[in-house]
């Protein structure tokens, strides 16, 4: 009889091979070998959060609130960036990989969790980097509670996975859905809380917004970041419970995915 210890640890060996080796595949694909090569990877996401810090600090937003705008916005734009960008990647991402289905250990799933976790690689990389950089600048502060910090930000990656296998798997049943999908993004972009503090708002208008479940990981990233220096409203617990419901939705859509697909 078989051990399924055993079983369960060689499964993971192989699907950890299989995403390995879509890694190194994915990131000479999309970046290649020339110029800085796989550094874009994490310079592209600086190079957004850069410009979109100018812009706030240039434009003296810096003058009309005692919140560090510097922090301000390299934290919101961040926590942003990651579920945007892994969504993106997702969408239409089983399309141009038909091929790679032929091999019986390389699954739909594993297409997402390749493009969601670079995404995820660089975000967080470009994150720590602006950090390190803009204190040594003198420009802002280190987290006042690393914690907080850590937590909000697992929790917004587990929700780029969970919205990256809804968006994937709908984009490639429903041809719609793709061009859809890009208007809802740059709709959500303004309520994600990365341009205003929940604080800011009404209270009926803060009991709304905080139904959006990225809203609370923003809100604990900046918690972390700033401290006492601002009220914020964020709830972990609800944010942990959508992101289960969502993955739950996702990993079905994404099973029934696979059995639709036929390899070229």
């Amino acid at each position: 009889m078989t051990n399924p210890n055993i079983s369960l640890r060689h499964s993971l060996a192989i699907q950890s091979r299989v995403i390995g080796a879509l890694l190194l595949r994915e990131t000479i694909t999309r970046y290649g070998r020339n110029n800085i090569g796989i550094l874009w990877l994490i310079v592209e996401p600086m190079l957004f959060t850069l410009g979109i810090t100018a812009l706030w600090y240039l434009g003296n937003l810096h003058t009309l609130s005692d919140i560090p705008i510097v922090a301000f916005a390299v934290t919101g734009y961040s926590s942003v960036l990651i579920w945007r960008n892994a969504t993106n990647r997702c969408s239409k991402a089983i399309e141009p990989n038909l091929g790679l289905m032929y091999h019986r250990n390389v699954k739909v799933m594993d297409l997402f969790i390749t493009r969601i976790l670079l995404e995820l690689i660089g975000g967080t990389a470009s994150l720590i980097i602006l950090t390190i950089l803009f204190v040594f600048l003198n420009v802002m502060e280190w987290p006042k509670d690393i914690g907080i910090v850590l937590v909000g930000w697992l929790l917004l990656c587990w929700f780029a996975f969970a919205l990256g296998f809804i968006v994937g798997a709908c984009s490639e049943r429903w041809e719609t859905f793709e061009r859809m999908w890009h208007v809802v993004n740059y709709l959500m972009f303004p309520l994600s809380g990365a341009v205003y503090m929940v604080d800011w708002l009404p209270s009926l208008a803060q009991e709304a917004i905080l139904w959006l479940p990225m809203v609370n990981g923003v809100e604990m990233v900046r918690h972390g970041y700033l401290g006492n220096m601002v009220h914020t409203h964020e709830n972990p617990s609800y944010f942990a419970i959508a992101n289960l419901f969502l993955t739950l939705i996702g990993v079905a859509l994404v099973r029934e995915s696979g059995r639709r697909i036929m390899p070229e």
